[in-house]
């Protein structure tokens, strides 16, 4: 009864009902989240986002979870629901630096796109694909995992702490195996190409 009782709040919750507002056009950080660790993300932009690996078939990924205020802070770069995408062709290698900035805590794990359905992520779909004990999550660090996108696919990289991706904390990944770079889309704007 009580196992109920808790999922049912969590469920109808606000965060549960909200809808997304709108990611800032410059994801300037208008509305203050309380207690970030600033520090740990100052100069990011979009451009740091994704960036082509030092490697050859290698790419690199920045994830700030509570990079502003959008969705009440459960957002990666400023965007939840799925409203930005990463897309990585086929066999590429993929390193991800995760930053939570928040007192709050969040994680990153990439799973079936499916599973952000669901108030539990799981384990990992690639070997090495999120961070350590992800439905724990941390909380003012930054911590690195990488992964070969090695099967073809709509994923999602998703907060990994319970019921935070149900709740839209959660980007796109498609591994392609027609894709011949790696391009992120933001929101409504055109992909973008890693350089």
């Amino acid at each position: 009864m009580t196992r109920r009782l808790l999922l049912t709040s969590l469920l109808t919750s606000p965060l549960a009902l909200a809808q997304q507002p709108t990611a800032p056009a410059d994801h300037a950080h208008a509305v203050e989240i309380p207690g970030l660790k600033k520090e740990l993300f100052a100069g990011i932009t979009e451009a740091d986002f994704m960036k082509l690996g030092d490697k050859p078939k290698t790419v690199k990924l920045v994830l700030v979870a509570t990079f502003s205020a959008a969705n009440y802070g459960m957002n990666f770069n400023g965007y939840s629901h799925g409203k930005a995408i990463f897309t990585i062709p086929k066999d590429w290698n993929v390193e991800v630096t995760f930053i939570n900035p928040s007192p709050i805590p969040h994680s990153a794990i990439v799973v079936e796109k499916d599973m952000t359905k669901k108030l539990q992520m799981g384990e990992p779909y690639f070997d090495g694909a999120g961070v350590p004990k992800p439905e724990v999550g941390l909380s003012m660090t930054k911590a690195e995992f990488k992964f070969v996108a090695d099967e073809a696919g709509e994923f999602a990289l998703a907060c990994g702490f319970p019921a935070h991706a149900i709740n839209g904390h959660w980007l796109a990944l498609n591994i392609s195996d027609t894709a011949k770079a790696p391009t992120l889309q933001l929101g409504d704007k055109p992909a973008v190409e890693a350089k």
